[in-house]
């Protein structure tokens, strides 16, 4: 009896301890939210306090500022096409690490390192050169070029990792049954991945909605902007009307939050 009292009492102190780390991560969403519901002529608080005078207008004005909604367009473009491209690169290159001999892993390994250590300001330069004499300039390609590539090295090494723990005795096996390299990826390989897809697919998912540094260098027409810019062009516009910043920034971080609490059910399955 004294046992499973011990155990119970255990149990509620790590769910308070969770649900205190939960809320210190929803503190800053919170405020975000409140700021962009906060009327209009009246100072944003200085503490954290809890007030139901809210309006919606700061929404509205962020449609009549900029094309809003053109933006957002771009942006899920730009993550509809470079997602699955970054997972089916960086999955064949991890896939391709693991089947190499050992001494070739290490220097593929010790190279990826290298190339993740590269500040990525390095590379605004050549990729800007590179784009122009591709034609890829002021087009959605400049944005989605890394995808081709794998997005990041570290993509590349995280697959690398869940595919060199598969023991080699089942690729063995389906190549026994007349599997090829893509049919060894696609029907053995990834599947006991998936954990690492979806982690793959959520970091580049991430990395292509908040990315306003590409936009910024390789687009020049307007209605090619992603979301990035927009709150760039409404902090621009109205310095110091942090409420209508705010309101943008909700408007970005909806797509985003939605799809993570979309994907709870999937993420408590991986974890049984």
């Amino acid at each position: 009896m004294f046992s499973k009292l011990r155990r119970l009492e255990i149990g509620d102190w790590r769910f308070w301890l969770r649900l205190l780390a939960t809320a210190v991560f929803l503190l800053p969403l919170i405020w975000l939210l409140t700021a962009a519901l906060h009327p209009v002529g009246q100072p944003l608080p200085t503490s954290l306090t809890i007030s139901f005078d809210w309006t919606l207008a700061n929404f509205s004005r962020v449609w009549e500022l900029v094309p809003i909604g053109r933006f957002t367009l771009n942006s899920l473009l730009v993550v509809i096409l470079a997602v699955p491209l970054t997972l089916v690169t960086s999955s064949w290159a991890g896939f391709g690490m693991a089947q190499l001999p050992k001494a070739s892993q290490r220097r593929w390994i010790v190279l990826s390192l290298a190339v993740l250590m590269v500040p990525g300001v390095a590379l605004w330069a050549t990729r800007f050169l590179l784009y122009s004499r591709l034609g890829w300039y002021d087009s959605i390609l400049a944005l989605i070029a890394p995808a081709f590539m794998g997005s990041s090295p570290f993509f590349v090494l995280m697959f690398y990792r869940a595919f060199r723990r598969i023991p080699l005795a089942i690729f063995e096996a389906g190549r026994l049954e007349g599997a090829g390299v893509l049919a060894s990826w696609w029907q053995i390989g990834l599947p006991l991945a998936r954990p690492t897809a979806v982690g793959v697919a959520i970091l580049s998912f991430v990395l292509y909605w908040g990315d306003f540094v590409s936009p910024l260098l390789y687009l020049r027409s307007e209605s090619r902007y992603t979301l990035p810019i927009a709150l760039q062009l409404l902090q621009q516009l109205t310095p110091s009307d942090w409420r209508l910043l705010m309101a943008g920034a909700v408007l970005a971080t909806i797509i985003p939050v939605g799809l993570f609490l979309l994907l709870q059910p999937y993420f408590a399955r991986l974890g049984r």
